[in-house]
């Protein structure tokens, strides 16, 4: 057998990087504490109280003479409200805006790193622009999507789509028999290529989404990178209201618990509305007062 070192073997030891020697490491760390500790204003003696470390060993920590133990490292580090990854790193100058998110992303619980990394993308990507260029309304009905996504479509001199619509003309049926023959999965399905269709297809527009398309995190999620979204809300009772009001009766047949149905849809969704860009509460408001209220809010957020 060959005993000729791998490619990978030679080029991870071309990368590994030659340990320094010990008392060069202490003066660097030594050096690193005593910087940080001053950029923050803080004495030797508050960061040996707040560390419960001696405050003879910090001073030797400082001198590069103490070798003190990984866990005094993490008492000091906390002290100085910073890493130990950061404790170690060499000096970089970086914008202490940077730094203040680094070390939020370090103590932010690893659930949360997922739709903080999502934002920044939705935010910050160069598609942006053409993001905010396309306004998506979505919750439950009765909110108001259509009438206020109507108005708005006429205020902006874009074109008004309305997603349902566009899924009934695509499948030449209603949406209750769409769903019928293919099911809730299957309807998503449809949903979600509608909805590249429609996007592909408007640089610009104002569109009223379904309110289950949260429930169908893929479709949601593209939704969110690709339009500036808001939530139309209001109150249970208005919802169920305004519905009845426009003479869909479908809620409340042979449903005894429609309201406390509609709750419990409301209170499930909501945590998934709220990632919407801004949200719009309807309630107890005419069309008009809500209208106004939405214009001048976009366009504080727009800008």
């Amino acid at each position: 057998m060959s005993t000729t070192p791998s490619t990978n073997s030679k080029v991870a030891s071309l990368h590994r990087e030659t340990p320094i020697p010990d008392g060069d490491f202490l003066h660097f760390l030594g050096k690193r504490v005593r910087q940080l500790r001053n950029v923050r204003g803080m004495t030797r003696k508050t960061v040996a109280r707040e560390s419960d470390v001696s405050e003879r060993h910090l001073a030797q920590l400082e001198a590069g003479e103490g070798n003190v133990s990984i866990v005094l490292l993490r008492r000091i580090a906390a002290a100085l409200d910073v890493s130990l990854l950061e404790l170690f790193a060499p000096e970089v100058e970086e914008p202490a805006e940077k730094q203040m998110i680094q070390r939020f992303l370090e103590r932010l619980p690893n659930h949360r790193l997922e739709d903080v990394v999502f934002r920044l993308m939705r935010d910050f990507s160069p598609g942006e622009k053409l993001r905010r260029k396309r306004i998506a309304l979505i919750g439950l009905r009765g909110a108001g999507k259509s009438t206020l996504g109507s108005k708005l479509a006429v205020e902006m001199r874009v074109p008004f789509v309305e997603l349902d619509g566009e899924i009934e003309k695509e499948m030449g049926m209603p949406l209750g028999e769409i769903f019928s023959l293919y099911g809730q999965s299957g309807y998503r399905a449809i949903e979600r290529r509608t909805l590249a269709r429609v996007l592909s297809a408007h640089d610009c527009a104002v569109l009223s989404v379904g309110g289950g398309v949260v429930s169908a995190k893929e479709t949601f999620d593209y939704l969110l990178s690709h339009c500036y979204t808001i939530w139309i809300k209001a109150q249970p009772e208005e919802h169920m209201s305004r519905v009845l009001e426009q003479g869909d009766f479908r809620a409340m047949a042979g449903n005894d618990q429609a309201m406390e149905d509609l709750r419990r849809i409301l209170d499930a969704r909501e945590p998934l509305y709220r990632q919407a860009d801004m949200e719009l509460d309807t309630s107890g408001s005419s069309v008009e007062a809500s209208f106004s209220r939405l214009k001048t809010t976009l366009q504080s957020n727009l800008q």
